[in-house]
């Protein structure tokens, strides 16, 4: 857990992304939720093999105690799609296995469309924080099932990871056209777009230019 406070890249951007909406007054009406749990040991912590039930009453097989992110970002989904949003984008540092596939000079993304995720393509060319569209096909789903849960919150394998983990998210938004960016590019040496230090905020200026275009449509 060393170094988990940089783990907290999801909610620094959607965070940066409301103040620069607001800033610019974009006319768009914008809510932000911040998906936060701190992945601490203490009696209370869930183990492996126990069942957790989210907020929209699915229950989650643990299996592996350091994949809390999309545990926290389950139950946020499913509270932010309750108000029939146009629209979900949600950010997280989600797997080490989308930077295996990309490095740290894209992010990855998965679309509930194909046009959302050329869309998402386009905004992230547009202001060099390039994004890639990843495949979620429904027959991912079959290595999350559980013989004692509705899903497994992840296998321990570890391939594919960055897909099954948007496969199981998509489980909690519900009708909702839905883009979700796995942020592998949060840091990158020698900086990404129009940031030139390490850590990159990567996501602050794709998503204003994201919504700008999303405006013009």
């Amino acid at each position: 857990m060393l170094g988990m406070h940089k783990d907290m890249n999801g909610s620094a951007v959607a965070l940066g992304i409301l103040l620069a909406a607001t800033a610019t007054k974009l006319p768009l009406q914008l809510d932000c939720w911040m998906a936060i749990s701190r992945n601490d040991i203490g009696p209370r912590a869930y183990h492996q093999n126990e069942v957790v039930t989210a907020l929209n009453g699915t229950t989650i097989e643990i299996v592996h105690t350091d994949a809390e992110g999309r545990m926290v970002l389950a139950d946020t989904l499913a509270l932010a799609a309750r108000a029939k949003p146009d629209l979900i984008v949600d950010f997280a540092t989600l797997t080490g296995s989308m930077h295996v596939a990309v490095g740290e000079r894209y992010s990855g993304i998965f679309a509930t469309s194909d046009a959302l995720a050329r869309q998402a393509v386009a905004a992230g060319n547009a202001v060099g924080e390039r994004v890639c569209a990843f495949p979620m096909d429904e027959d991912y789903d079959e290595a999350l099932d559980s013989e004692i849960a509705d899903v497994k919150q992840c296998t321990m394998e570890g391939e594919a990871d960055h897909i099954l983990a948007a496969r199981f998210l998509k489980r909690f938004i519900g009708d909702r056209p839905w883009l979700h960016v796995d942020l592998s590019s949060a840091k990158c040496k020698g900086g990404l777009g129009a940031v030139a230090t390490d850590v990159t905020g990567f996501g602050v200026a794709w998503g204003v230019e994201f919504l700008k275009a999303t405006l013009t449509r």
